[in-house]
């Protein structure tokens, strides 16, 4: 096979789960950005992790909320539990890797606030600890998963919502989890400043 082929096949395979996601989950993409929103308009805030490729979605969230997604609008108060490494490693370290996100989340996250975890593996034990938190201090909880995120998926409750790309590879549920992402940030701002950009 040439290597044209392999970049075929990778488009190929990128628009097919798209297209499988946006038949399942529209109407999923729809709720949580209205779970946001309400969050966000009773003065509460969106907190929000994810591992390795995970993070860096967690990451867009944030800073697409906390500046600007594509127009010019009010800061939003999101926080990446991600984003500082020293208290991450120090965790890590003084701590067990498992309580990364716990931690700051028993000390940052309120009753009414909402966690957005990102998922596209089976082994998360660190996400899983941060839900059981968010679950002690009554928090909404969105979880973006995939097929072989199972260990995330059986901590939700009937309160959680979540949203689970059709697909067992990483790589493809992280594609559309980024898109997803961009979706909830579209769809926050329609619903909090409205018209175009």
């Amino acid at each position: 096979m040439s290597l044209q082929n392999h970049i075929i096949n990778q488009f190929t395979d990128s628009i097919q789960t798209k297209q499988d996601a946006l038949a399942e989950l529209c109407e999923l993409i729809e709720l949580a950005s209205q779970r946001m929103v309400d969050v966000l308009l009773n003065d509460h805030k969106i907190l929000t992790c994810g591992n390795g490729r995970s993070a860096t979605c967690a990451q867009l969230l944030a800073s697409s909320l906390l500046s600007q997604f594509e127009r010019d609008r009010p800061s939003l108060p999101a926080i990446s539990l991600n984003l500082d490494s020293t208290a991450l490693t120090a965790i890590a370290h003084d701590a067990s890797y498992e309580e990364i996100f716990s931690k700051p989340l028993r000390a940052l996250g309120q009753s009414g606030d909402v966690l957005l975890t990102y998922s596209d593996c089976n082994h998360s034990p660190n996400i899983a600890k941060a839900i059981g938190i968010a679950h002690s201090k009554e928090m909404t909880i969105v979880a973006l998963t995939g097929e072989k995120s199972d260990s995330v998926s059986e901590l939700l409750t009937e309160r959680d919502l979540e949203i689970r790309v059709p697909s067992s590879s990483a790589v493809r549920t992280h594609e559309v989890h980024v898109l997803i992402t961009h979706c909830l940030c579209d769809l926050i701002d329609q619903q909090l400043f409205g018209g175009a950009s």
